[in-house]
């Protein structure tokens, strides 16, 4: 059933056994959401005993049936394989075990620093139930120094001493949503402990079902690594973002100017887009800055670039209605393609900015998510009438649709396209005017 996530059982060591012996814990995850399950089903089907908390009764309720809510390749199965086997169930309140695993959100305030509530509370809900060496593990995204300065101070109220009496570390995810139960098995991991002894500890858990390298360092060098890998890439592709303006205003073409410049071996030039989203590359960097906002300079134009982008497609929309205004076709409202994870969407944002100009009204589509009824409109029905077809996210249900039948439905037949996901030059012999993002008019 999950050959592509098949785990070799493997002889393990925890902080209370000899290594080569099989030791199963009692683990508990604090928040079973798009990280917090899979990583409850990966202990549970490495043979631990596991049990989720959260504070959604539906996803309790679902996960105690042996069903999911949220929608990841594979997830189902593993997740029905899992409680029937008696090693994963759920409730509402935090149970006692030998180690606690918090995979709670850490969303983004509107000025833009962490709020840590989730956080805190999680920790905070441990307290009656620590005992002498139990193992704490903060896998949620959090500005650098969180395990030692937020985490650490709540669990000493216990009474226990974080540094002799437990082994606290930070193991951060590093996964793409659509393979999260395959590379949770074969990424490489990084473990920051607060002493060596609890990042050794912690490795030795997370071997019961990680076949990749298990890097060891401390906890605050985790969290950094785990915020720059995620601002690497927000960097790039504000790079791309910057690139695609540019590229617009000089009449060329920026995807073909990425292609060929890519072809060098050290270049690697990411894509443009309406924004970026999702609850890691989007927020991640805010928390850098959080901290050294005087240092953080690139990161954080890189954020305000990316930032950015609903706003300039809401001018490239402007441009090609009707100066009166008209009908838009979103298609797409998630954050990514072929998820049903509207975590900061920039779609979501050009929606807003969109409905701002005057005379607009915007219809969205999305097969994934029920965003205004998305999920029950499909393509034709809310193209009908439209002055301008958008393609936000490139789903894959999007790819080919009847291009004849809907430049017929539409008022106006204009796309833009900002994913470089469809072919001009096909639409074009289909009846359609075609734009794209990074693209200027009249490209050479």
């Amino acid at each position: 059933m999950l050959r592509e996530t098949q785990w070799v059982k493997r002889p393990r060591a925890t902080v209370a056994a000899v290594s080569g012996e099989w030791v199963h814990m009692i683990i508990s995850i604090v928040g079973i959401g798009y990280i917090g399950l899979p990583t409850a089903v990966m202990f549970a089907l490495g043979g631990h005993r596991v049990v989720g908390m959260d504070l959604n009764g539906k996803a309790v309720a679902a996960l105690n049936k042996g069903r999911v809510i949220i929608e990841e390749p594979q997830l189902a199965e593993a997740v029905a394989e899992a409680v029937r086997g008696g090693n994963l169930s759920a409730s509402m309140k935090v149970e006692p075990a030998d180690a606690y695993v918090i995979c709670v959100p850490t969303p983004i305030l509107p000025d833009r620093r962490a709020d840590m509530q989730a956080v805190r509370s999680a920790a905070e809900s441990l307290l009656p139930l620590l005992k002498k060496g139990d193992t704490v593990i903060l896998e949620s995204t959090s500005p650098p120094g969180t395990t030692r300065d937020l985490i650490a101070p709540i669990l000493a109220r216990s009474g226990l001493d974080p540094l002799r009496d437990l082994q606290v570390a930070y193991c951060p995810e590093r996964v793409l949503p659509g393979r999260i139960l395959i590379e949770m098995k074969e990424n490489n991991r990084i473990v920051g402990g607060l002493t060596a002894s609890a990042a050794v500890a912690v490795r030795e858990l997370y071997r019961s079902f990680v076949a990749g390298d298990i890097y060891l360092t401390d906890a605050t060098t985790a969290e950094m690594t785990k915020l720059m890998e995620n601002t690497y890439r927000d960097v790039n592709i504000a790079l791309a973002n910057e690139l695609a303006k540019i590229c617009e205003r000089m009449d060329i073409n920026a995807w073909d100017v990425i292609a060929m410049a890519n072809r060098h071996p050290r270049v690697h030039l990411h894509q443009p887009g309406p924004g970026v989203g999702g609850h890691c590359i989007a927020v991640d960097p805010w928390f850098i800055v959080e901290k050294q906002p005087e240092l953080a300079q690139m990161i954080a134009l890189a954020r305000r670039t990316n930032d950015g982008m609903p706003e300039h497609v809401r001018e490239r929309v402007r441009a090609l209605l009707p100066e009166a205004g008209g009908r838009v076709c979103v298609l797409g409202v998630t954050y990514k393609p072929d998820v049903d994870d509207m975590r900061e969407s920039p779609v979501i944002e050009l929606i807003r900015e969109l409905r701002l100009l005057p005379g607009v009204e915007v219809v969205v589509s999305d097969p994934h998510v029920d965003f205004e009824g998305s999920n029950r409109i499909g393509i034709e029905e809310a193209a009908a009438g439209a002055d301008l077809l958008l393609l936000a996210v490139n789903h894959k249900e999007f790819k080919a649709p009847d291009f004849v039948r809907l430049s017929a439905c539409m008022r106006q037949a204009v796309v833009l396209d900002t994913r470089n996901f469809w072919s001009g030059a096909d639409l074009a012999a289909k009846g359609f005017a075609y734009h794209l993002l990074g693209m200027g008019r009249n490209p050479s």
